[in-house]
């Protein structure tokens, strides 16, 4: 596998060599609409990829692609460009987490003071009844596996950090969602969660949403993995790792037996319009391989994800004009608002959103499957 891991080097050398904060290369989404540069989840998720990378290959390069990247929005005093903590839009704390290994790495008083920034959001989130935080402001009483995902990472990471160490709200917000979003008989998480039970796509029994979608799951997955490589010994730690192998246990059930990957509605392989997706399947390899090395998950996870690994790089990693190029990856998914029918999250809208190349969302966590392969490979 030697080649295919050079081709992958080479793949994220160009990645960085042709992006700049105004132009990434990864960021499919803002590059479709021709939006201005932001603060933004994509990109959070392409940086942490890279602080991955750097630490583990001791490569300073990506890293120090990461800082100039961050510090161009990042104000002296902590304020950070386009970011409006008025939207209460969870996936806007996202890229938060390079603020912290950045602040180790440079010292910069201005790192530490965006945190805060983005902490202060957090501290005024509107919440459900039970107390999880609502996805965004124009998503009112609704929660999203892809919100433990932007959120509570940088949350543990805050407490840790800058604050008194108590993650117990984390933890909380997780089990709430194990109580209502976990489907006891398919073994999967919901996209979603009405807390109110009175938004168009909810359950007006559950208040969950009508399907399982694949990255929303990942997106779950991949903060239990991250959460339990930050979070101290003790009863809150222990509850997630229960709460995390059940996940992988039940998730696992569905991998495609050729490939390792996993479908776009995984309950439905096969389905007309259904196919392997890349982000998801990424996100549930990662965490199966993170897991597996911090002893979180019986040893064959690792091989699961592997297979998973290089699955996807047999099928969606190809050359395209001398470049490498990583496809097979839902550009977007959601639920609602209101004025937004068509995102209903039935199993006809998941399969109807744009499949694009080389969008972060999907190379971001092929990139972090990557760094855990290479820790694999050197264990071994």
């Amino acid at each position: 596998m030697s080649g295919l891991y050079e081709q992958i080097d080479a793949y994220i050398s160009r990645l960085v060599r042709e992006s700049s904060p105004e132009k990434p290369l990864w960021n499919i989404e803002s590059l479709r609409q021709g939006k201005a540069a932001s603060w933004n989840y994509i990109d959070g998720c392409m940086l942490t990829a890279l602080l991955e990378l750097s630490e583990i290959t001791g490569e300073d390069r990506y890293a120090a692609f990461t800082e100039s990247f961050v510090s161009s929005f990042v104000e002296e005093d902590g304020s950070i460009k386009s970011y409006d903590p008025g939207k209460y839009n969870l996936d806007d704390i996202n890229e938060g987490r390079a603020l912290f290994p950045l602040y180790k790495r440079t010292g910069k008083e201005k790192y530490r003071l965006a945190a805060e920034k983005l902490h202060q959001q957090l501290e005024t989130q509107p919440r459900t009844f039970e107390g999880n935080f609502w996805h965004k402001a124009i998503y009112p009483n609704q929660v999203w596996l892809d919100g433990i995902y932007m959120a509570q990472v940088f949350s543990a990471m805050y407490a840790l950090n800058f604050g008194n160490g108590d993650c117990s709200d984390v933890v909380k917000q997780i089990r709430t969602v194990r109580n209502r979003m976990f489907d006891g008989k398919k073994k999967l998480y919901y996209h979603g969660y009405d807390a109110s039970k009175e938004v168009f796509w909810a359950s007006k029994e559950t208040g969950c949403s009508a399907n399982f979608w694949l990255r929303s799951i990942g997106w779950f997955a991949v903060a239990l993995a991250d959460l339990l490589g930050i979070l101290p010994e003790g009863e809150g730690k222990q509850s997630l790792q229960g709460i995390f192998s059940e996940l992988m246990e039940g998730v696992s059930g569905y991998a495609d037996s050729e490939t390792g990957m996993y479908w776009q509605v995984p309950d439905y392989p096969g389905r007309e319009g259904n196919y392997l997706e890349t982000s998801g399947s990424s996100m549930l390899a990662y965490a199966m391989l993170k897991g597996a090395r911090l002893k979180a998950l019986p040893a064959e996870y690792a091989e699961k994800g592997r297979k998973t690994f290089e699955g996807i790089a047999d099928k969606y990693l190809s050359f395209k004009d001398g470049l490498l190029n990583l496809g097979g990856i839902c550009l977007v998914a959601g639920l609602g608002p209101a004025d937004n029918l068509r995102r209903d999250g039935s199993y006809e809208y998941y399969i109807s959103e744009p499949v694009v190349e080389n969008d972060a969302k999907g190379v971001a966590p092929f990139l972090l499957c990557y760094t855990e392969v290479i820790r694999m490979n050197r264990s071994a």
